[in-house]
């Protein structure tokens, strides 16, 4: 079924003589596209990965967007100009679970009707940092159920499971070291921190943000 077929459906005549259908579009500036954002182009669903402003020498400033195709996994990058109109993909968000991995992906629960669905690693933006039994929230395709992403919430907690030991009395927090957490993602740490302490952190770009309790 073609894109507007599958819109036709969402929209039912309100008198017999009314034979069109009118078809909204929404639209999204290339600036305010962010990770997870998804773009309907050249006949496609695709959900932005990744993404920089690039201002060359004595030209206007671009938008680099890394996008992937969620129906065939293909990336690529495409430029746009700063205020250049791309199609909006209107979406649902729905919470699901995290519960283990295989070789179809990442296996979550959905916490209302229990259906159990595969979802590929790139897709899960904040992967590195989901333990099992986390709660993320699926967004899909609201015109035909086709699921997007997950995104993880913005902060978590996890405990560190290697770093080197830390200073005792140094409770500086600009001065930082590598440390392993328990999903074995590393991330820089203050010095003060040990093997063992909870901390909690930004899962967009893994950032340090404060020491967590028990």
């Amino acid at each position: 079924m073609d894109y507007e077929s599958r819109i036709k459906k969402y929209f039912v005549p309100l008198h017999p003589k009314i034979t069109k259908y009118i078809i909204y579009i929404y639209m999204i500036n290339s600036q305010d596209i962010k990770k997870g954002t998804a773009i309907r182009m050249d006949g496609a669903i695709w959900v932005c990965i990744d993404f920089q402003h690039r201002k060359p020498g004595k030209g206007n400033t671009i938008m680099i967007i890394k996008l992937k195709n969620v129906s065939d996994g293909r990336v690529l990058e495409r430029r746009f100009n700063i205020g250049e109109k791309l199609e909006d993909v209107i979406i649902e968000r729905r919470p699901y679970q995290y519960l283990y991995e295989d070789q179809s992906g990442r296996i979550f629960m959905n916490q209302e009707t229990f259906e159990q669905i595969p979802i590929d690693n790139e897709l899960v933006i904040g992967h590195e940092f989901m333990k099992e039994s986390d709660i993320v929230e699926v967004v899909s395709d609201t015109t035909d159920g086709t699921i997007l992403y997950a995104e993880m919430p913005v902060k978590t907690i996890l405990r560190v499971t290697h770093s080197e030991p830390g200073i005792k009395g140094d409770t500086a927090t600009n001065t930082l070291k590598p440390a392993t957490l328990e999903t074995g993602v590393e991330v820089r740490v203050p010095l003060f921190i040990n093997e063992g302490d909870l901390i909690q952190v930004d899962t967009r770009d893994g950032s340090y943000l404060a020491r967590a309790k028990e």
